[in-house]
């Protein structure tokens, strides 16, 4: 599996497909990436953790941001945390500058 250049980034490509460490932040006041922060990508969510709501949200935003299919980002762990691992399927390194990060950051 081939790695970021510095493995303290909450980001790795996998094949085809991008995996990233989220750490969410429901209820914020927009919806926003606010960079990296003890090793996870911060994304403040408008959204409430009700009904899946804040992980609807979060899939749709990364969807936006990456220029992807919303059903090409997958929840792999964290469902139900703050705490999450998502793969996006067809994203690489170098989409990370649309949210206004690159792999040396």
């Amino acid at each position: 599996m081939q790695n970021s250049s510095r493995p303290d980034l909450p980001w790795q490509q996998e094949g085809a497909a991008l995996l990233l460490r989220v750490l969410v932040q429901p209820r914020a006041s927009r919806t926003r990436c606010c960079g990296i922060h003890a090793g996870e990508l911060k994304l403040q969510l408008t959204s409430p953790p009700v009904d899946g709501a804040a992980n609807d949200c979060c899939r749709e935003f990364l969807a936006q941001q990456f220029k992807l299919p919303k059903s090409a980002v997958t929840i792999i762990q964290g469902e139900t945390s703050r705490h999450k691992r998502l793969r996006l399927e067809g994203a690489t390194l170098q989409h990370l500058a649309r949210l206004g990060l690159d792999q040396e950051a």
